[in-house]
Formats: structure tokens, C-alpha cells, sequence
């Protein structure tokens, strides 16, 4: 999701020093394939300041108005500014480049040069635009995999995320969480997630309300990308680790079957790997400690989601994926607990900062005790512009 930012992304590009961005919007919808090169420009800093210093600046950083001839839009991208960059997909700078603004829902400002540049000048140019951002140790935005309706990812992200599950089998129950991210710093992650539902309990009938709330941190121990030069920029690989760490506070009604009456400490570990063909897989391994064990006891659980991104012409992204959880209460006689989700995000906007996903949880044991569920998201990455915008 390319960050509002890149709206304009770049009037990238194309060439001859001096030159307004407008009149180079004009050239790059007339002109003849492989201008750049035509010109002499070979390298992806060549034809940046040959053509976009005038409305970009030397160090991506942008113009005034009485420069670029335009008043610069709010999601104008400041190429040197590591947090805005650093967590965008590079799909979506080559995208912003090749199809133009409005291909991704930003500005009209921003044409297409897909007919005048070559998927490898186009490449060059992203590499250099990724090395505006001279601060190390920010996760790229390749290793932001697809986010699962259970397994928690590495990455590091400012969203929101509504999750509901309805029991399909068993006892009736609707559970929400309302989830919220803020990136805090190239590193961590401030995590609220604030349940509520409905539950019917024997002899009580329906009760609703809110759940047990959660906070935590979300800490990138490492993050690693490699790029093959024989690979468009897009299709790198890599993997990233974060720790996290939560203490969810007793605010649910127990007696309604909404929360569990103890404050419960969490720590996990998440692992994602970015393989060749846009293949991702999450693991996330992990425990809940609750303060007083009387009711509630210790668990320890793994988690895992298999999938791949497809897309079109830089379009519309669908990911299917399949998730493996397994959960074990720490107590004499507990038996493991294995579930399977089989599951499709999609993105809805062009922006692609708006995603749903819907999938089917099936106990695979202990299949008489445990509901099978209906399981949906709804998440917006509001770091990537407005509710909406982007359509």
C-alpha cells in the first residue's frame, strides 16, 4: 500500500533537465518507447534529476508551488522521509510510475509512463528512490505479507482492524475485535485490541458486552531483504522477526462469557518469510500467563498461515491462505488442540490501503466440544490516506 504520498509519486520521471512537470506529463504520453534511453539516461538518478528535480527536488523531498507550477497535494511523497517510504510495497511505486496516479487512487498529477520507460528503466528508478532514505534499519515493505485472520504478523504497521467470528456449530456466539496499530519509531508497534460480543450461556440465556482489553508492543528484532538483480524490484525475498509482548486486563463480564477474570500477561514471537512467485509464510509461536492460575490456566499455542499474492497488471492483489493453529493448556490431562482455516483476503480500492478477508475455522479434534466459525476482517490502513479515499 503505497502511502498517500505517493500520489503524485513521482511525476517520475521523465527527462530533459529544465523542463516543467506538466510539460513532461504532455511528453510521456506522446513520446516514443525507451526515451531515457534515447537521452543518455541510463541509471535510475539519471533520469530522476533529469526530470523530476523540477517538481521533486534533489533529495525527494518536493518543490513549492512556484517551482513544480503546482501546490502540492496532501499525499505528495517525500522520498527522503524513511517513515513514510520504508513501509510501502514497491509494487506500488512501480505501479504509480507505469499506470499513473489515479491507477492507485491518487492524483490526476501523477501520469503513466508505462509506454515511454522499459520495466527495467522503471526498476532503476524504484532502486533509486528507495535509497533516498538514508536511515538504516527500517523494514521494507516487501516483507508486509498479507495479514491472517488468526496468526499475528511481524511487520510493524498503523491500522485499524475490525475481526467478528460467528459460530456456525456449537454454542451461539458473535466475538468482535476492534483492533488498533501505531508504528512507533522504525522498530515498534503500540497494539490495543478491544473485543465485544455476544454469548449464550446456559441458563442465562444472551449476554453481551465488552471483552477482556489488550495492549502491547510489537518489537522488529530483525528484518533482511534480498533482491534479485535478475528479478523485477517488486519480486524480492526476505524474512522479518518482531517480539511482542501484552497484558490484557480482566474488563470482560465472566458470567456473560466474555472475559476471563484474571490479567493475563502474553509474549509471543512472529516470523515471516517472503519466498520466490510472491509465496509468504507467517509463524507465530507464543504463550498467555495469567497473574492467579485458579481459573484460568497457562497456555501455550503456534500458529502458522501458508499463501501467495496474485495480481494483475499491478491491480487488484488476492491472496489466498491456509492456516494451521494449534493451542495446549498448561495442566495435567490437556490435550493439544489443532484447528485449520482456509481463507481470501482481497483488496477493495484502488488504493489498495482498504482489505477484507473471509474464511471457515474447522476443529480438526476435540471436534464435539469446539465450535466450527465463520471468521471476516475488515482493515484499513489509515496511514495510507482517509476512509475513503482511494476508491
Amino acid at each position: 500500500m503505497f502511502v498517500i504520498r505517493t500520489s503524485s509519486l513521482m511525476l517520475l520521471m521523465l527527462l530533459s533537465t529544465g523542463l516543467a512537470c506538466g510539460m513532461w506529463a504532455r511528453t510521456a504520453r506522446s513520446a516514443a518507447p525507451s526515451l531515457a534511453g534515447q537521452m543518455g539516461l541510463r541509471s535510475g538518478a539519471e533520469i530522476y534529476h533529469a526530470a523530476c528535480e523540477a517538481c521533486h527536488g534533489p533529495d525527494g523531498h518536493g518543490t513549492p508551488q512556484s517551482t513544480a507550477g503546482f501546490a502540492q497535494p496532501d499525499s505528495f511523497p517525500h522520498f527522503d522521509k524513511c517513515d513514510e517510504t520504508t513501509p510501502e510495497y514497491t509494487e506500488d511505486y512501480t505501479a504509480a510510475i507505469r499506470n499513473g496516479g489515479p491507477a492507485r487512487g491518487f492524483s490526476q498529477v501523477m501520469p503513466a509512463f508505462g509506454s515511454v520507460l522499459s520495466p527495467d528503466e522503471i526498476d532503476k528508478v524504484v532502486r533509486y528512490l528507495r535509497s533516498l532514505c538514508k536511515e538504516t534499519g527500517w523494514p521494507l515493505g516487501e516483507l508486509n505479507v498479507p495479514r491472517a485472520l488468526v496468526t499475528e504478523k511481524a511487520f510493524p504497521e498503523s491500522e485499524t482492524i475490525l475481526t467478528s467470528a460467528i459460530n456456525t456449530k456449537g454454542a451461539a456466539a458473535v466475538s468482535n475485535e476492534l483492533g488498533y496499530e501505531h508504528i512507533l519509531g522504525k522498530h515498534d508497534q503500540l497494539e490495543i485490541a478491544v473485543p465485544f460480543g455476544w454469548a449464550h450461556q446456559p441458563g442465562a440465556g444472551l449476554g453481551a458486552g465488552l471483552g477482556d482489553v489488550a495492549i502491547g508492543d510489537k518489537h522488529v528484532v530483525f528484518s533482511r531483504l534480498k533482491r534479485d538483480p535478475d528479478a523485477p524490484v517488486y519480486e524480492s525475498t526476505g524474512s522479518i522477526f518482531s517480539l511482542q509482548g501484552e497484558v490484557t486486563l480482566p474488563t470482560g463480564s465472566v458470567s456473560k462469557g466474555l472475559g476471563t477474570g484474571e490479567t493475563v500477561f502474553g509474549v509471543f514471537g512472529a516470523y515471516d518469510v517472503v519466498l520466490p512467485k510472491r509465496v509468504f509464510l507467517q509463524l507465530q509461536a507464543g504463550g498467555d500467563f495469567p497473574l492467579h492460575i485458579h481459573e484460568t490456566a497457562r497456555s501455550v499455542y503456534v500458529n502458522s498461515a501458508l499463501g501467495k499474492i496474485f495480481s494483475r497488471n499491478f491491480g487488484r492483489q488476492f491472496s489466498p491462505m491456509l492456516e494451521v493453529l494449534g493451542s495446549h493448556e498448561l495442566r495435567a490431562g490437556s490435550v493439544t488442540d489443532w484447528d485449520v482455516v482456509p481463507e481470501f483476503q482481497v483488496t477493495l480500492n484502488r488504493r489498495q490501503h482498504i482489505r477484507a478477508a473471509v474464511g471457515y475455522r474447522l476443529p480438526l479434534n476435540d471436534t464435539a466440544g469446539r465450535p466450527r466459525q465463520l471468521v471476516a476482517y475488515f482493515l484499513w490502513d489509515w496511514f495510507d490516506g482517509g476512509l475513503l479515499e482511494g476508491w
